[in-house]
């Protein structure tokens, strides 16, 4: 098996790069009702509860092969949920996971940790609906976040994703030269299954001098069915459809591009 650069680097002590990978991810729905809109809100609530995030970020703990330490979790009122992990990189000797008896997730690691935050909420006049996880997944040493990065995309099937990588720090090769990275990467989609790469139309806007690098990804195409909640398009007029397909391509459109668009919801 071909070494990684990191297994190659004779170091001075223990490599003490901070690698940190962040998601935005937004799921977009429409509902014609107010019924409506309060029951898509519940079941987001209920599929991504803590108890299932707690599930996903057990997973994306042994991807990485690191060890739990602690979790905290956290369901909110009226909505939302919240889950953070401690971890190590290596397992921990007669440690036993203390999992705290609440509704939110933390899981606590030595040297690193992972969280996760969900977020959603509603246009007050319009009919879109939006759900966003925030997930944040931080590792000191040779444990990659990068590794990750098509699990969880397939576990939150998101419309609009946002992705953020940067390594901070420095560690020492045995000379006591400074290193500031230990991986080869150009760009976030480098770690990317091709087809999840198929998927989303992405731009890239990296900063290689100070290795932060950045990765916006929209889903290709738009099968309306699939974002309505309550009715499908067979139930309304065409010309409805022609201003709920409008609706939510500006709503795509303003969080891929980081800005509002002309034109009311």
């Amino acid at each position: 098996m071909k070494k990684t650069a990191a297994e190659k680097m004779k170091l001075h002590g223990f490599n003490n790069l901070t690698k940190s990978l962040s998601f935005n991810m937004y799921d977009i729905c429409y509902t014609k009702t107010i019924q409506d809109r309060d029951a898509y809100i519940a079941y987001i609530d209920e599929q991504y509860n803590a108890e299932r995030l707690t599930s996903i970020l057990k997973h994306v703990t042994m991807i990485i092969d690191a060890s739990i330490l602690n979790i905290a979790k956290q369901d909110y009122d009226p909505q939302g949920a919240s889950v953070t992990l401690l971890i190590c990189e290596r397992p921990m000797i007669d440690q036993k996971l203390k999992e705290q008896p609440a509704e939110t997730i933390l899981a606590h690691l030595d040297k690193s940790h992972i969280t996760v935050h969900t977020y959603p909420e509603y246009h007050p006049d319009g009919g879109v609906c939006t759900f966003r996880a925030d997930i944040d997944v931080s590792t000191c040493g040779t444990i990659s976040p990068l590794n990750t990065l098509n699990y969880l995309v397939s576990s939150f099937d998101a419309d609009i994703m946002t992705i953020d990588y940067r390594v901070r720090g420095f560690t020492r090769d045995i000379t006591g030269k400074k290193l500031f990275m230990d991986h080869e990467i150009t760009s976030i989609q480098d770690f990317l299954d091709d087809d999840i790469i198929d998927r989303y139309q992405m731009i890239d806007v990296n900063m290689y001098q100070e290795n932060l690098f950045h990765t916006k990804c929209k889903l290709n195409g738009l099968d309306l069915d699939n974002y309505l909640f309550g009715f499908t398009k067979n139930d309304i007029h065409p010309g409805e459809t022609h201003e709920i397909s409008r609706k939510i391509h500006k709503e795509m459109d303003e969080i891929f591009y980081g800005k509002n668009m002309p034109g009311k919801y």
